[in-house]
């Protein structure tokens, strides 16, 4: 079933005293627990937006509420994932996710950040939420500190653990893209195998082009200046190259 008829019926159901709240709800979601989870979760909304530069039909963010209940502003028992994607929508900047104004649509791809605090839920609560209600076809966890690294597909309504290939690395089949532990950081592989860069690195990456071209042309320079330094002196000495 589709998310816009998974919102249809929550329509349909939805008592007629009850009503929705607007929808340009601010975010509400608590501070990260460490610069860790925060350049995590950053480095996850670079490289993904890098990558689609190109695209418009995307929205990827991060610490951010989802709403999703007509009777609640926000959850008392559940918070925004850590960062999240929702595919097939329009790329622009949001206060918040609000399933309502988003013809109902839910994240196609979640990553949670472990924490101390935040583990158990993440492994339970919200992975519950994830399958049963938001339906959320790739749902990964990943510790920034341990390393410890899983990832679920949804299957048959039920989320099926994924089995890492040699280098580790877990498929997501929305984002059509590996995620796998890269230097101690959660990064995107292309199919391919090839590292999803930050513009930073990409930046460096450039950089280093630029004067390694640069080091060749003057290495070019000096052995041409050699070689007509070393010309100069045999024709001081035995006059001009024979034709």
């Amino acid at each position: 079933m589709s998310s816009a008829q998974d919102l249809g019926i929550i329509l349909e159901d939805t008592p007629e005293d009850v009503i929705f709240p607007p929808g340009d709800l601010y975010s509400d979601e608590p501070p990260l627990e460490t610069e860790l989870h925060l350049r995590q979760i950053l480095l996850l909304i670079q490289c993904l937006e890098w990558l689609w530069q190109e695209r418009q039909d995307f929205y990827a963010c991060g610490n951010m509420t989802i709403y999703y209940s007509p009777r609640q502003r926000k959850s008392e028992q559940f918070r925004g994932p850590d960062f999240f994607v929702v595919l097939n929508t329009q790329r622009k900047i949001r206060k918040s996710w609000v399933v309502w104004e988003e013809d109902g649509k839910y994240p196609n791809v979640i990553v949670e950040i472990l924490s101390d605090k935040t583990a158990a839920t993440d492994r339970g609560l919200k992975k519950e939420i994830y399958q049963d209600i938001w339906r959320t076809p790739d749902y990964f966890w990943f510790d920034p500190v341990s390393l410890e690294f899983k990832g679920f597909h949804l299957l048959d309504g039920r989320y099926q653990e994924l089995q890492a290939n040699e280098a580790g690395w877990l498929w997501s089949q929305q984002l059509q893209l590996y995620l796998g532990v890269y230097q101690s950081k959660l990064r995107f592989f292309t199919p391919d195998g090839q590292l999803t860069p930050t513009p930073e690195e990409v930046a460096h990456q450039e950089q280093q082009q630029r004067q390694q071209a640069e080091q060749q042309r003057e290495q070019a320079e000096q052995q041409l200046a050699q070689m007509e330094f070393m010309l100069a002196r045999y024709r001081e000495r035995f006059g001009e190259l024979p034709e």
